[in-house]
């Protein structure tokens, strides 16, 4: 089993799906990734050797951000949109929708489940 960028590839899947197993890379990054390092997309991740194994460890360490750094990377773009209090950032805060999408009568997932308002006695 192929260890890279402290992931765990699943067995028995193409290379190209299984490097998207890593938080931060995509199919296309993948691809990029194979390409230039000359291997075959369609190669089944068990049947890599340790060498091509090395390159692809060795290529995400030098060129791409992944992981815990691209986590705390994007965390930290979050609460500096928080602090600095712009519109984005309290659109985080508050837990609403932060690419403008309507509130009206859709965005349940970021809101969560409806809240009953108990309506006032006569």
């Amino acid at each position: 089993m192929a260890r890279i960028a402290g992931i765990d590839l699943p067995r028995n899947k193409r290379i190209e799906i299984a490097l998207t197993y890593i938080y931060g890379i995509g199919r296309t990054q993948a691809t990029e990734i194979l390409s230039a390092l000359d291997i075959d997309p369609s190669t089944k991740s068990d049947d890599l050797s340790e060498q091509e194994i090395a390159g692809i460890r060795d290529y995400i360490d030098k060129n791409i951000i992944v992981e815990g750094d691209l986590r705390r990377e994007t965390t930290m773009n979050i609460r500096r949109l928080m602090d600095i209090a712009s519109y984005r950032g309290i659109r985080h805060r508050k837990g609403l929708p932060v690419r403008g999408q309507h509130t009206h009568n859709n965005a349940r997932t970021r809101k969560g489940p409806r809240r009953v308002v108990v309506g006032k006695k006569k």
